[in-house]
């Protein structure tokens, strides 16, 4: 008798080193600079309230940009993945990279670039795909900012992300530097039996029992998700096999 088998669950943690690769500016922990602005002047509450129309003006470059940018061969080989694995993508980044490349699930840390959200109701959220203006506001006439988390600000999607790190049988981090909370902390709920594969030119040292992969992003997943798509057709061919 044939019995299928279960597919594996994979979780995978991407960071700005995938997006890069496909030419967006990106936030870089060193000298505090996101696509030339200091982080304190465009990525918090109080910059905000300072300079609301600053604040818009430079998400609004940055949507563009994103607009006119396509994902790269590591976002469609993560979708091609799904062929055999049941995969969870959790993202850093505030792109939709992940989702045109046709991943199936996608959950965002902090927040979407092509999305909006009331300043005062933050349940009130709705599709942003063009230049944000003092003009926008929600139904009670407060004013849009972007759908981002800046620093200081909660990550609500953290406990979903938790839960699926829990639950994960294989786990592939790419292109983050772990050192951004409470993302990088999700490392910390990986089940002692997964396997984890971090891929990055400069990998993070700190993790234990780690399969380190030293390349770019693109190179990286690509070389991974072939290797594992061997794997789970070899696996199907013994179990095949094995059952006659």
């Amino acid at each position: 008798m044939f019995f299928l088998s279960v597919r594996q669950r994979v979780v995978v943690l991407t960071g700005s080193g995938i997006s890069a690769e496909s030419g967006l500016q990106t936030f870089r922990n060193h000298g505090g600079l996101w696509a030339g602005e200091r982080v304190e002047d465009v990525a918090t509450p109080e910059a905000f309230v300072r300079q609301p129309l600053h604040v818009l003006n430079f998400y609004n470059r940055l949507r563009r940009q994103l607009q006119n940018t396509q994902p790269n061969t590591a976002h469609l080989a993560l979708k091609h993945l799904e062929s055999v694995y049941d995969v969870n993508i959790i993202t850093q980044n505030v792109d939709d990279l992940h989702e045109r490349a046709g991943s199936s699930y996608v959950l965002h840390l902090h927040g979407e670039l092509l999305k909006a959200r009331s300043s005062v109701d933050e349940n009130y959220i709705v599709d942003c795909f063009s230049d944000q203006t003092l003009a926008d506001t929600d139904d009670n006439g407060f004013l849009m900012r972007p759908h981002i988390v800046w620093f200081g600000e909660a990550v609500p999607m953290i406990e979903p992300a938790i839960q699926l790190m829990r639950a994960a049988d294989i786990v592939i981090i790419i292109g983050t530097s772990l050192q951004v909370y409470p993302a990088a902390g999700l490392v910390q709920y990986i089940p002692p039996k997964a396997e984890i594969f971090l891929i990055d030119p400069q990998p993070y040292e700190g993790l234990k029992n780690v399969q380190i992969i030293r390349a770019s992003a693109q190179a990286g997943v690509n070389s991974l998700v072939s290797e594992l798509l061997r794997r789970s057709e070899a696996q199907s061919l013994s179990s095949q096999n094995g059952d006659h």
